[in-house]
């Protein structure tokens, strides 16, 4: 999951980008509205975090805008002005929920996979499964026919990519962006590295592979054909 902060105030930006990515979620960030827009305007966030009070555009008006461009993508609203008649105006707005000030990261976080869920239809999104393989999204492990596989945070990251896109190429582009935030420099072939590594954990040793590279394209998961 990918999510973007919309929020002024650094300290709450770092602490929220802090527990989000410990969550084993990409986290970018953005400063104030107008900013927030053009990120927010990009195909690539789950879902939205934005602060109402913003410099330059604030976060009402940016929701506004956003839905104006038929922008679907899932909207939590932070802030401090928490009447119900503050929290009617930024559901009006387009937002899919509303979260006073202060909060709990983790009730912020339940709120974020909530809206997550609900975007792609899903009662239960813990766990996704493709063929034998599955993964845990909140243990963080995959399982194959039985066998616990233990991942590294990016291992994870980018396996949840992959399946999420069953057999469909995934590029090294989308990719990058579901593992790294905008801040990262890819160095080398660092995303072969890696799907090395998870090619490793949930095909070796078992009876066909399940990881497959698409020359000049990226990697597909899922059954090949013949399999």
């Amino acid at each position: 999951m990918r999510v973007l902060i919309v929020e002024d105030d650094d300290k709450t930006a770092s602490y929220l980008m802090r527990g989000l990515t410990e969550s084993g979620i990409i986290a970018d960030h953005a400063g104030d509205g107008e900013l927030g827009l053009v990120l927010a305007s990009e195909p690539i966030y789950d879902v939205l975090i934005v602060d109402r009070l913003l410099p330059k555009m604030d976060g009402l008006a940016l929701v506004t805008a956003l839905r104006a461009q038929g922008n679907a993508v899932p909207i939590l609203m932070l802030s401090a002005l928490a009447n119900p008649m503050d929290r009617v105006e930024g559901l009006r707005a387009g937002c899919d929920d509303y979260l006073a000030k202060p909060y709990a990261f983790g009730e912020l976080l339940a709120r974020v996979q909530a809206i997550a869920r609900r975007r792609d239809g899903r009662s239960d999104a813990t766990t996704l499964t493709v063929d034998a393989l599955s993964l845990n999204l909140e243990q963080r492990v995959a399982i194959r026919e039985g066998k616990t596989i233990p991942l590294q945070l990016r291992e994870f990251l980018l396996l949840q990519t992959l399946m999420r896109n069953a057999n469909a190429v995934v590029t090294r582009t989308m990719l990058l962006e579901s593992g790294w935030d905008y801040a990262f420099e890819p160095r080398g072939n660092i995303i072969d590295m890696h799907i090395h590594r998870i090619r490793r954990k949930i095909d070796q040793g078992f009876a066909y592979p399940l990881l497959h590279t698409v020359a000049g394209a990226g990697y597909c998961l899922g059954i090949a054909p013949g399999a």
